[in-house]
């Protein structure tokens, strides 16, 4: 197949599962981390696409790229998870062309996010796409497309009021914490994993809870000892866990460990806990869950949370909207511009073959200028009419015959 047919918007795909369809438990099978995305990207060059990048947070998993057909996708993105390629397509989502990229506009704009307007989104999408593009995965068609959806995010924060107030998941727990937990200022709080999910709940925490009553764990100690030191906080290494669980009262989780970490026997008899689990898979056993002392949310369970602040951003969708069907147009233009790239070539050729002719007259010969000249008006009628380009190639031959 002609490559530069095929690297255009009929083949470009999004196939992924996220909230909507699928609970953590499931989306903890298709989590990728930086080793996994590795491998996928070694399989995506031996299958010959050389386009794609995979979008992974706790709300969904998603691989984006040009292919033959969505199916050569999911099974790059299913041979490197836990779960396999069935369970991924009973709950999965497939897009194609024109709405695949209006999905990807919509997910950087978090007009898909599980909390409306979640802003944090747009780091995460970036932070793929570059792991993508350093190791050669993202060309012509996906810079241009990235660009465009990030600036049409861009445009939508700045000019609406989608990602007014201050929600995300990470404040969401605050949020059920101040309306579930009396004087909860006053309670003793552990946060287990200090990453970006950690981090910004922890600093959620201390600015709207005012509670510096806060022990943080991470498997790595110095990131905990630092964010510590940042915010006047308590640390304590992972293998004191057991004993923290024990003492505190509300408990935030929020690692990234494939195994669980919190077990029944660190909270079995040790008093009313209040265990929020921010981690995709989930990182409290199952079994502990359902101890009589242990109140359980999850990230699931939190995006259910509504208030003033989601209701004014729901009013917001249509303004968000109208700002990315301008950044689709404009989208849409350059990839119909693209397809005429060999056409536009192949006159550039004519063209020179003309200034080039041994019988064409001298005062007929065609300048490098004018050969410019007539490309470019050529491809501005193109845009214009919306008409093939072959026209004024046959009129060019015309003239060419006419010449001889």
């Amino acid at each position: 197949m002609n490559s530069h047919y095929f690297k255009n918007i009929d083949n470009f795909f999004v196939a992924g599962i996220n909230y909507k369809k699928s609970d953590a438990s499931v989306r903890g099978l298709f989590a990728i981390g930086n080793d996994q995305y590795a491998s996928i990207l070694a399989a995506a060059a031996a299958e010959g696409i050389g386009e794609l990048f995979v979008l992974s947070t706790c709300n969904r998993t998603e691989i984006y790229g040009i292919a033959h057909c969505p199916n050569q996708l999911v099974k790059l993105l299913c041979s490197q998870t836990a779960g396999d390629a069935d369970t991924f397509r009973r709950s999965a989502y497939i897009k194609q062309g024109t709405e695949a990229v209006e999905h990807t506009y919509n997910v950087a704009a978090g007009l898909d996010s599980q909390i409306l307007g979640d802003y944090e989104i747009v780091g995460q999408l970036k932070t793929a796409v570059r792991f993508a593009k350093e190791g050669g995965f993202v060309g012509a068609f996906t810079e241009r497309l990235i660009n465009s959806v990030l600036q049409a995010s861009k445009n939508v924060k700045n000019n609406t009021e989608l990602s007014g107030g201050t929600v995300s998941t990470a404040f969401a727990a605050v949020q059920y914490i101040r309306a579930q937990v009396p004087q909860c200022s006053q309670k003793k709080m552990l946060l287990v994993g200090t990453g970006k999910i950690g981090r910004n709940t922890c600093k959620n925490l201390v600015d709207y809870l005012g509670n510096k009553n806060i022990t943080l764990i991470n498997r790595t100690p110095e990131k905990a000892q630092e964010l510590a030191g940042e915010l006047g906080l308590q640390w304590a290494p992972v293998e004191t866990l057991e004993e923290q669980l024990r003492a505190a009262d509300i408990i935030i989780v929020a690692t990234n460990a494939q195994q669980k970490t919190i077990l029944r026997q660190h909270l079995e008899g040790a008093g009313e806990k209040l265990i929020i689990d921010l981690s995709i898979p989930y990182n409290v056993a199952d079994d502990a869950q359902t101890l009589p002392n242990v109140r359980m949310v999850n990230v699931d369970e939190l995006s259910k949370l509504k208030d003033e602040t989601f209701r004014m951003r729901q009013a917001e969708v249509p303004k968000a909207k109208a700002i990315i069907a301008e950044g689709m147009e404009e989208f849409a233009e350059w990839c119909d511009m693209r397809r005429h790239v060999p056409l536009l070539k192949d006159l550039k050729a004519k063209l020179k073959a003309l200034h080039e002719h041994p019988e064409c007259p001298h005062h007929a010969r065609l300048l490098d200028v004018q050969i410019q000249r007539v490309l470019n008006e050529t491809a501005g009628r193109i845009k214009e009419r919306n008409e093939r380009g072959c026209q004024y190639i046959a009129a060019l031959n015309e003239f060419i015959s006419a010449q001889n």
